[in-house]
């Protein structure tokens, strides 16, 4: 916002910790480098990338001449747009379910790609939480502020409470608001953890959370993570990703929504919350940070144990082979995505 995998998801990456110099900015391991799926016989030809990446920038230039008026829209044309704008990429899309048409709304989503954004509009237009250097993107930046979009500072702790508050005022309001509480992206065969700060605007909103799974697929219905935007990747080499692939096709599914005061507190919501939008459901889970237990995808069910490690897809994990290092961890770096919000 990373190779084909099989039916199931391929390796997992390890939990993300805190970026250097935060004791709470979220961060992921996922790289292009490890994750991402390299270009060769799924590629279009070079033409056709270059029209499709034209007919998105096409889209976006019209949506922005349209963003003045955007209130004032109705919902269905807002969302038919934000299809479009995947459609033109060359990504199929597959919804199914729906959302409440009106009222106060929470919609959340695992994070994998920039291309969340147009599909979690698609089910219901929203406001968007996005990190503050969003705002100083060229085009996109000016684009997103005129359209609603609500920025956090994640540099700035003692923001996160007034954050917190604008949500729960929009979602009183009556409005949909869409969040990806991982606060950073993930390949895409791993995921991280909801926190939770988000979903006490829910709460102090009373308003119900719609969660939304959301799965990169080939045409054969393997995961693929050619649309993941991770790690130190750019937004122009992940449009090219996205745009040179064939056979992409986004699955969006709508949840049942959790209704407020179903939970009684923000984390046991977002808890709640993350498991319904879990892209893969019944993963195993390995013990995590801080006690928690956390989703670790497998090609085969297979539950590691003390000294093994995740498999490359289609493969499953074992021991590592006598006399092999053990690999260092990865310093996880922070995403260049939309998004995120702390503990």
């Amino acid at each position: 916002m990373g190779t084909a995998g099989t039916g199931a998801p391929g390796p997992a990456a390890a939990h993300a910790h805190p970026a250097a110099g935060s004791a709470w900015l979220p961060a992921a391991p996922c790289s292009p480098a490890a994750c991402l799926e390299p270009p060769g016989a799924t590629a279009t030809a070079v033409p056709r990338a270059v029209l499709r990446l034209a007919a998105v920038a096409l889209l976006v230039l019209a949506g922005a001449a349209l963003v003045p008026l955007g209130r004032h829209l109705p919902a269905g044309p807002v969302a038919r747009w934000c299809r479009w704008i995947v459609r033109a990429a060359g990504v199929r899309v597959r919804v199914t379910g729906a959302a409440a048409p009106a009222g106060g709304l929470l919609l959340v989503a695992h994070h994998v790609s920039w291309l969340d954004v147009p599909l979690l509009a698609a089910v219901r237009p929203a406001r968007m939480l996005a990190k503050a250097e969003v705002r100083r993107w060229p085009v996109a930046g000016p684009l997103a502020a005129r359209g609603g979009t609500l920025f956090i500072d994640r540099d700035r702790l003692r923001a996160l409470p007034e954050t917190v508050a604008r949500l729960a005022g929009a979602l009183r309001a009556g409005r949909a608001v869409a969040v990806f509480p991982e606060g950073s992206t993930w390949c895409g065969r791993a995921q991280g953890p909801f926190r939770p700060a988000v979903f006490q605007a829910a709460l102090d909103a009373g308003a119900p959370v719609q969660p939304v799974r959301i799965r990169y697929l080939g045409a054969d219905g393997t995961a693929r993570t050619a649309p993941a935007f991770v790690g130190e990747d750019t937004l122009l080499a992940s449009l090219w990703r996205v745009a040179s692939a064939r056979g992409l096709v986004a699955e969006v599914e709508v949840r049942a929504p959790i209704p407020a005061g179903r939970h009684p507190d923000r984390r046991a919501l977002a808890r709640a919350a993350e498991h319904a939008a879990l892209p893969w459901p019944h993963q195993p889970r390995v013990p995590a940070p801080h006690g928690r237990d956390r989703p670790l995808p497998s090609a085969a069910g297979h539950r590691l144990r003390p000294g093994e490690e995740p498999a490359p897809p289609g493969r499953v994990p074992g021991r590592l082979p006598a006399g092999r290092p053990r690999q260092a961890a990865r310093v996880p770096v922070r995403r260049r995505t939309p998004g995120g919000l702390p503990a």
